[in-house]
């Protein structure tokens, strides 16, 4: 898996964690669906992510 396919997965695994545990433990975990949502929107008129940041420490290339 390259780097983008690596960041796509993650965003969804957050977003689905999020409305998950919001659903079954409670309503404050939607915020984390929340900040995934809008960490994808700024990304696409920014070009930057902060995911992106860490999966280039961790050697993604």
């Amino acid at each position: 898996m390259n780097r983008n396919d690596v960041l796509r997965l993650l965003a969804g695994v957050v977003t689905l964690a999020g409305v998950s545990l919001g659903w079954f433990i409670s309503p404050w975990f939607y915020l984390l669906a929340a900040f995934a949502a809008v960490n994808q929107i700024q990304s696409a008129f920014t070009k930057w992510c902060p995911a992106m940041w860490v999966l280039d420490k961790l050697g993604l290339r």
